[in-house]
């Protein structure tokens, strides 16, 4: 592998926070903190207007140029402090985007009522990061028309839906007086240039990974990495044309997610459709599941790399700002595919 002596630098937001005003009145940050998470009207909205900032303003979200000192392997995705549990979905972007932003090491977060549970306190001043949670609603069910429907009693007919909720959520390094079990002694540690590599463990697991989905790979020397879904194959460029371990294994795990959508696998139609390419919108929504998706798995896995995926911009933000559900649904399947791909592994995600 090449040694890739480029610094890596944290991108600055200078663009203003985009801010809203709900219909009760309240100011809705949608670009930064959130000091209140009530009364902000549409939150999926919200939520895709904070990534829509961060890419405009050249700040993937799903990408992490840094690792946590701690235990070497699964320590990059964001975890609940009390509970342990990692957070997942579009709530992995917003806390990474959160950390980025505002230069926390730690990917430890905690609810204002869990930091008392723990014995500490929120310091006065600051402010929250806009997390998300589906909680079931029930309401009386309607037909196509939106008429209320009634059984044969004539009763009110009731279904259970899942309703989109925010919640508040703070950083263990914006809070004091936390015992050191709940705040964690790990530092996050910004990139050096050996930051690339691939330890033996995580290098066996990456391998467990790949070898149990039966992907066919294909080494060329030439400059694209692609799937090719007809013959279930993965092409990349040779090895020594990547400037570290990690930018390779990075690309690997990205083709990988695509490979999942195969018909025999997870059936995703951003693979299976017959008639796609560049630009197509189609096109454009697979890659995005595929960014966050091998973003997951390179955080599960301890794999830092970095991907040129650049030109997609322009096609994932069209899509954000046409459908403000896309987001959800990107990173609902991006985690399915993750899922998918870590099983061999024997994980299992458990949400915060």
């Amino acid at each position: 592998m090449k040694t890739n002596n480029r610094k890596t630098t944290a991108t600055v937001c200078k663009k203003p926070a985009v801010r809203k005003t709900s219909s009760s009145g309240k100011r809705c940050q949608a670009a930064g903190t959130v000091a209140t998470l009530t009364g902000c009207g549409d939150i999926y909205r919200l939520v895709t207007d904070r990534i829509i900032v961060a890419l405009e303003n050249g700040i993937p979200p799903w990408r992490r140029p840094w690792r946590n000192a701690q235990q070497g392997i699964n320590t990059l995705m964001p975890v609940n402090a009390l509970t342990g549990r990692d957070y997942s979905g579009v709530n992995v972007l917003l806390l990474w985007l959160a950390a980025e932003e505002r230069g926390f090491t730690s990917d430890r977060w905690l609810t204002y009522n869990q930091a008392q549970e723990a014995g500490g306190q929120v310091r006065k001043g600051e402010t929250a990061t806009l997390a998300v949670i589906y909680r079931d609603w029930t309401k009386q069910a309607e037909d196509s028309n939106g008429n209320k429907l009634f059984d044969a009693d004539g009763k009110p007919q009731m279904e259970t839906v899942p309703m989109l909720r925010q919640f508040p959520l703070f950083n263990t390094e914006q809070c004091a007086d936390l015992p050191d079990q709940v705040r964690g002694t790990a530092t996050v540690t910004r990139p050096q240039e050996d930051f690339a590599g691939v330890s033996p463990a995580q290098l066996q697991q990456v391998l467990s990974v790949v070898n149990a989905t039966g992907v066919q790979f294909s080494p060329r020397p030439q400059n694209r990495a692609y799937y090719r879904a007809a013959t279930d194959q993965i092409v990349l460029p040779l090895t020594s044309q990547f400037d570290a371990e990690g930018d390779y294994w990075s690309t690997v795990l990205h083709e990988l997610v695509h490979a999942s959508g195969h018909v025999k696998r997870l059936n995703r139609e951003g693979i299976t459709r017959a008639l796609k390419k560049f630009g197509d919108p189609v096109y454009a929504f697979e890659e995005l599941i595929a960014e966050i998706g091998s973003a997951f798995l390179c955080a599960h896995l301890g794999i830092t790399g970095d991907l040129q995926h650049e030109s997609y911009v322009d096609g994932w933000l069209s899509k954000l700002k046409s459908d403000k559900k896309a987001l959800f649904s990107a990173c609902r399947q991006a985690r399915e595919a993750s899922e998918y791909l870590l099983a061999p592994l024997g994980r299992q995600a458990e949400d915060a």
